[in-house]
């Protein structure tokens, strides 16, 4: 295999682990403008919790904030954000910056690799003329375009990036090629080839979007079973017995991906005429499920009453607290008039402070609560047992496991749990 010189631009969740990878075969530099960002990684401390501090320490890539240093490369990858903005439409500066920052360094001959989630045509009618109008050079003559969607799951030690299979394509079969056989010496050539970019586009907003609309679905039944007072996890457990029925459990659907690509594919059918009312139906349940919960919860309180909200990332076992929707909750049993605590052990209690004023709290029978909210699922809670909990309520205070971890639990002392 040829050995090839690799700048990957950005090092969050999808860039850091796939830069590291890569090092082992190929000459890597891993750049991110975020200069702190850069600082911890070569103190061999990620914050993300994607890589170990010994494999920090061992590895071969080369870390650099200064873009003065990006040079003699021939493949470029950015995996940089691509969030929404308040009018929950595409934000793209940072991946059109990305573009800019590729296009001064860029020379004859280069492949510039798109790994940000975005609706089809952005690589090819967006991102490439940025690159010919920075750099002077003409797309698929001086320098080509491919497209290798992100597939990793935060958190996740099984569907990791040398375990998933990698869709590739680029704007002709010899660059498609070239890329299949970079990305395939990192995950055993699980590689599919996808016909087109515009394609391997469309397969990834469509990947998290379907995922957003099958989470939907349970999250308006959990509605419906909440207000027969019926549980829904023990309907779903029931209804998970027939073959074909899909397992999809109800819940926040926050962070940077489910609850963000839907409104990229929104975006983009509302740009040709198409109203995509299954998809935006979708998004409105999901983004109300913080008020309903609060709500239920409510049927329990009064004003006054204390809680403690035991969660605060956007999912279990990793610090991001990015759109997390544990927000959602805590903002409405506020405006109830119901005094919220929040505690997270996975959370950056500095971050958390600054984005959301919001002060974490550690879990301490110190302090007594009317009730509990088990809102994220992390390991350490997993760990803890009815009783434990019990130790940080008040007298015929209650709990809302809203993860459903107590469901097969012992309750020696009969506290009140409510689940979806």
């Amino acid at each position: 295999m040829k050995k090839h010189k690799i700048c990957v631009i950005g090092l969050g969740y999808v860039g850091l682990p796939l830069a590291n990878s890569l090092s082992v075969y190929h000459d890597v530099i891993g750049y991110d403008s975020n200069k702190i960002r850069i600082d911890e990684l070569k103190n061999f401390y990620d914050r993300t919790g994607e890589i170990s501090y010994q494999d920090l320490k061992n590895t071969k890539l080369k870390l650099i904030s200064d873009p003065d240093k990006i040079k003699e490369i021939n493949i470029y990858i950015i995996t940089v954000p691509t969030p929404i903005n308040d009018q929950k439409q595409p934000e793209l500066t940072a991946l059109f910056e990305a573009s800019k920052l590729v296009g001064e360094k860029i020379k004859t001959g280069s492949i510039v690799v798109y790994e940000s989630t975005v609706y089809p045509g952005v690589t090819e009618e967006e991102c490439g003329p940025i690159i010919e109008m920075v750099s002077g050079l003409v797309c698929g003559k001086d320098f080509w375009l491919g497209y290798s969607p992100e597939r990793i799951n935060p958190g996740d030690s099984v569907h990791n990036l040398s375990q998933i299979t990698k869709v590739v394509s680029g704007q002709n079969e010899d660059i498609t090629g070239i890329l299949s056989d970079i990305y395939g010496v990192i995950n055993n050539g699980k590689i599919f080839k996808a016909t087109s970019i515009k394609v391997a586009e469309a397969a990834k907003v469509i990947e998290n979007t379907q995922r957003d609309i099958n989470i939907a679905f349970v999250n308006e039944i959990s509605m419906i079973f909440n207000n027969l007072g019926l549980s829904t996890l023990d309907i779903l457990e029931t209804a998970n017995t027939k073959w074909n029925f899909l397992d999809f459990k109800p819940g926040l659907v926050g962070g940077h991906c489910i609850g963000v690509d839907p409104f990229y594919l929104a975006y983009k059918a509302q740009k040709i005429g198409v109203n995509p009312e299954i998809i935006l139906a979708g998004r409105r349940i999901n983004d109300n499920m913080g008020k309903f919960i609060a709500e239920r919860v409510m049927q329990e309180l009064e004003v006054g009453d204390k809680v403690l909200i035991l969660g605060f990332t956007f999912k279990e076992n990793v610090p991001d607290i990015r759109n997390t929707k544990v927000i959602d909750i805590y903002n409405a049993l506020n405006n109830f008039g119901v005094e919220v605590n929040i505690s997270d052990p996975k959370a950056d209690k500095n971050e958390v402070k600054e984005v959301y004023k919001i002060n974490l709290v550690p879990l301490t029978k110190e302090k007594k609560y009317k009730a509990i909210i088990i809102a994220v699922q992390h390991e350490e809670y997993r760990e803890l047992s009815v009783e434990d909990l019990g130790t940080c309520l008040i007298s015929k205070g209650l709990i809302f496991d809203l993860k459903g971890i107590l469901r097969r639990m012992n309750n020696p002392k009969k506290i009140r749990i409510l689940t979806f």
